[in-house]
């Protein structure tokens, strides 16, 4: 990048060791791997290369249009008062919004809307925006005290280094939000199924290759020994997708308490998330086992029906129509229906990235399910007494997912009816 500077040699030179700075800084953050270590490092740096008695970044908060405070050197206390300022408004809102630098030579309440800006006595700023792909993600600013009007090889090398630094730093956050969306995802699914009589459960869940989504199981006994059984997949990816699906995994397990019908609760969760989150979306299976009579009452909001297979008969879908999904609809009456799990029998409830394949039609994957389920029943001695849901769980990734890395998440539940328990 050539920079035009006016003057002679030795101001060109004074720039070039300025530039060099400035790419020493960002080379060294980029291997760094916390990003407010990159931050700390990047205020330090771009105050003392630009002579500057002030330097701050806010990152801005998509959701609440925010840009926040997040590292300084110089005016700390911004960030030890966690400075919050709306997008558009102020001298780093004007920032952000416009996607332009802005050099202010006038600060005060007028020009500026964090008042420890004033406070400190800058009389000069210079702000650039932190740009990735075209999209804004915060705000770099230095200060002056002295009121020297920054120029515009300033203006240059600071956006220079904003540049650099927003690619470190988008990358390192992407990472955090991929571990963090791991980590809030396995730390809500059951960390050991519950022990019902006459019952036996396995699941599996399997992160996929791309970005992680929100598809979760649940299983709980309620108060009057019925079995809760949830799958469910939130739409989108990462972080956003992992927190929307806990706080649904916690509205439905608060809602079940309070209603015996699945359908009134998916009612009560889509009531609950058009309100509190009207961006949201996502298909959701609840169903309740009875043990000892092995009835099986379901809704679904726009999930994909269980899978049964029960000895002597056909593996293959319950016959459960679908409501819409959460989120999608206005408030609505939903559906229950009651089905039976005869004894011997296997129920499996999933996400569809166990059975949906780019270039393949969904039915192909559910065609294999079944016919994995059905083999497995129809091979198990009918004095049986040992259940099945383990293998079944075994045989169902190795026959749809095998060695080829899923793209989307997998979530897997299996139910598996003991021989001898009687029928109703």
């Amino acid at each position: 990048m050539t920079i035009p500077f006016a003057g002679d040699p030795g101001a060109g030179g004074l720039a070039a060791d300025r530039l060099r700075d400035i790419e020493s800084l960002t080379d060294a953050a980029l291997s760094r791997l916390d990003e407010y270590a990159l931050l700390s490092a990047l205020v330090e740096r771009v105050r003392e290369v630009l002579r500057a008695d002030t330097a701050a970044v806010l990152l801005l908060d998509q959701s609440a249009r925010q840009l926040i405070a997040t590292a300084a050197s110089g005016i700390e206390e911004e960030v030890r008062q966690g400075v919050r300022i709306p997008l558009g408004t102020g001298f780093a809102g004007r920032v952000a919004a416009s996607r332009e630098p802005v050099i202010l030579t006038r600060v005060d309440h007028t020009t500026v809307r964090n008042p420890l800006l004033v406070d400190r006595g800058i009389r000069s700023l210079l702000g650039v925006p932190l740009l990735v792909g075209g999209r804004v993600i915060g705000v770099l600013h230095v200060g002056s005290l002295s009121g020297q009007p920054f120029e515009q090889q300033d203006v240059e090398l600071l956006q220079l280094a904003a540049d650099r630094a927003a690619l470190a730093l988008h990358s390192l956050m992407s990472q955090d939000d991929a571990l963090a969306a791991v980590a809030l995802q396995r730390s809500l699914l059951p960390t050991a199924l519950p022990a019902v009589p006459g019952l036996g459960l396995a699941a599996r869940y399997v992160a996929g290759s791309g970005a992680v989504g929100g598809d979760w199981y649940d299983v709980f006994v309620l108060p009057d020994g019925k079995l809760g059984v949830v799958v469910g997949d939130v739409a989108g990816s990462g972080l956003e997708a992992a927190v929307i699906m806990g706080r649904m995994r916690s509205a439905l397990r608060a809602y079940v308490l309070e209603t015996p019908d699945p359908a009134t609760a998916l009612r009560m969760l889509d009531r609950k998330i058009q309100y509190f989150e009207p961006n949201a979306m996502a298909t959701v299976l609840y169903g309740l086992y009875t043990p000892g009579t092995g009835d099986f009452t379901v809704s679904s909001a726009g999930h994909l029906p269980p899978i049964l297979a029960a000895p002597g008969g056909q593996a293959g879908l319950l016959p459960l129509r679908p409501d819409p999904p959460i989120g999608t609809a206005d408030d609505l009456q939903r559906r229950s229906a009651s089905f039976f799990i005869p004894p011997g029998a296997l129920l499996c409830c999933y996400t569809d990235g166990l059975v949906e394949r780019r270039g393949q039609v969904l039915d192909q994957g559910m065609d294999t399910l079944a016919a994995t389920l059905g083999k497995l029943v129809a091979a198990v001695p009918a004095a049986t007494t040992e259940p099945m849901a383990e293998e079944a769980c075994a045989e169902i990734m190795r026959a749809l997912v095998g060695s080829t890395a899923a793209q989307d998440d997998i979530a897997v539940l299996v139910l598996s009816r003991l021989t001898g328990t009687l029928a109703p």
